[in-house]
């Protein structure tokens, strides 16, 4: 494993994990429901910044490795998920949609490891719907974990909401458009 910048980052974002979920769990009465919610969300916005800038900085300082293309993608999972489990907890995201986001991360992480398997890797590279599918759920599990009240009279858990159901909407999107692409594959491995 080569430690570099971006790698230190993706390892950070991963750390953060923990006090993501772990701010809903201290003592009742250490911080208002209020001071929680922003201080997870504001946990939550570092480490997805950290996503981006990890990429960037990778390619900018050319520090791309092998291991830091297959961290990267697994904190990013570890990480939504975690987020999704507490706001199913907390009754701000229902768990239906909880299960086809996770499902879905489990779906295509194992379908880009069996074309990676076969030298395929590349049929199943991210594509536009895939990155704006993962920008959706982002910011929609930033406002659900935030769940207060936003400019101009919106509500974060309403705006959320929304979003959540939108990310739903592009995960399913972004399985089959991932599932078509492998599907000459498939249909060969069948054969």
């Amino acid at each position: 494993m080569k430690l570099n910048i971006p790698n230190l980052l993706t390892w950070l974002r991963i750390a953060m994990i923990p006090l993501v979920v772990g701010i809903f769990y201290l003592p009742a009465g250490w911080m208002t429901a209020e001071t929680v919610n922003l201080t997870a969300a504001a946990f939550f916005a570092a480490a997805a910044v950290t996503d981006w800038f990890d990429g960037y900085l990778a390619r900018a300082l050319n520090q791309t490795s092998a291991f830091g293309a297959f961290l990267d993608p697994v904190a990013d999972k570890l990480m939504v998920a975690a987020a999704l489990v507490v706001l199913v907890e907390l009754s701000r995201v229902n768990a239906v949609i909880a299960l086809i986001i996770v499902g879905r991360e489990i779906t295509i992480s194992a379908l880009r490891e069996w074309m990676a398997s076969i030298g395929q890797s590349k049929s199943v590279a991210v594509s536009f719907v895939g990155k704006l599918k993962t920008a959706t759920q982002m910011v929609s599990i930033l406002l659900l974990l935030y769940h207060g009240p936003l400019v101009a009279g919106l509500d974060a858990q309403m705006a959320g909401t929304f979003l959540i159901y939108l990310a739903a909407f592009l995960t399913l999107w972004s399985m089959v458009y991932y599932l078509k692409m492998a599907a000459p594959q498939i249909m060969k491995a069948d054969a």
